[in-house]
């Protein structure tokens, strides 16, 4: 005789789950839960936006042949770090124009320009870092991934300086690690413009062990257990 099932809907704390009751052996099946691990989070406007909209960066748009870039109306090697950088930084959550461009090209120009003055303000980035890369958001995370690569070779003493701070930075490399587009037979525009969230994380990390020094690798694998040295061939 075939056994009668039913299913209800049961709240539990943290989310919907549906259960299974068949009517001869009262057994429960429990489906799986989504967890929701790479879903996009909503993220609240930036202090850097604030800051923008008040006029009190020394910047504006300029264009010119090769498209739009900052104009700085002071020299970057005379801004005060501390103070403008982790607020660019802060920046990175944004995805709206001009946020998103200020953001991201400023805090490029002062990679470029900033030499010994960045290392003092490397624990002030620590949580603007975390922040966009918990954002979840693909363009954010590609962004702050790219940025990442480009801060640990800025200036001596970068690298070394960010390992203390893996344990809050690398949770979220590991969690889209894997997490690569599988396009089937066509073409990954994504691998063309350097988005993919899994190849952006592999280089990453090399760049991590290969400016971190010494003690990089063995704390990139014990947040990252897949990740494999690229030093020891």
């Amino acid at each position: 005789m075939h056994c009668a099932a039913k299913k209800r809907v049961v709240k539990s704390e943290d989310a919907f789950t549906i259960k299974t009751w068949q009517s001869h052996g009262n057994i429960e099946l429990e489906g799986p839960k989504s967890a929701g691990s790479l879903t996009t989070r909503p993220t609240k406007p930036t202090n850097f936006r604030k800051f923008y909209e008040r006029g009190d960066f020394p910047i504006a748009l300029e264009h010119d042949t090769k498209g739009n870039k900052i104009a700085w109306k002071v020299e970057i090697e005379k801004l005060d770090y501390h103070h403008y950088l982790p607020l660019f930084y802060d920046g990175l959550c944004e995805t709206v124009h001009p946020y998103e461009f200020f953001a991201r090209q400023g805090v490029h120009d002062m990679h470029e320009h900033g030499g010994s003055k960045i290392l003092p303000v490397i624990p002030q980035l620590i949580i603007p870092i975390k922040n966009a890369l918990n954002t979840r958001n693909r363009q954010v995370v590609c962004t702050t991934l790219k940025i990442l690569q480009n801060l640990v070779c800025s200036a001596d003493m970068i690298g070394e300086a960010l390992v203390p701070y893996y344990r809050q930075i690398l949770p979220m490399l590991n969690l889209f690690k894997n997490n690569n587009l599988n396009s089937g037979d066509g073409i990954d525009y994504s691998q063309q413009k350097r988005e993919n969230i899994g190849d952006l994380i592999q280089e990453t990390l090399e760049h991590f062990e290969r400016q971190g020094g010494e003690d990089a690798f063995i704390n990139i694998k014990y947040m990252v257990p897949t990740y494999e040295s690229c030093m020891l061939n």
